[in-house]
């Protein structure tokens, strides 16, 4: 009776599909890349996983919000989500020079 009443903050779902859909697709890439010789495909099932976790969770947010059971997020909850993209830009321009660090080492 109580989860009929709640309200979820916006882009609930569509993060939780995201990460179910990465999660069930990174599996896809590696044997793909083996069997193909193909190491370029590792990358394959997440991208995979993330664009069907998008669409699946954008519809069930869809659906939620006809019912008005999304809410719009918090001062809190903006402020947080906002240093979270700041932290995962800063992670992957950390990522992009190691990558580049060793390439060019190894070149």
């Amino acid at each position: 009776m109580e989860d009929e009443n709640k309200k979820f903050p916006e882009g609930h779902f569509v993060g939780m599909w995201m990460g179910i859909g990465m999660a069930i697709f990174s599996g896809i890439g590696i044997p793909l890349s083996i069997a193909l010789k193909m190491p370029g495909f590792i990358a394959i099932g997440p991208g995979i996983g993330i664009a069907f976790g998008l669409i699946i969770g954008q519809s069930i947010e869809t659906k939620h919000k006809k019912e008005g059971k999304i809410r719009e997020l918090t001062e809190k909850e903006k402020s947080t989500r906002k240093k979270l993209v700041y932290a995962g830009i800063g992670l992957l321009a950390i990522g992009v020079l190691a990558f580049l660090a060793v390439f060019f080492s190894i070149v």
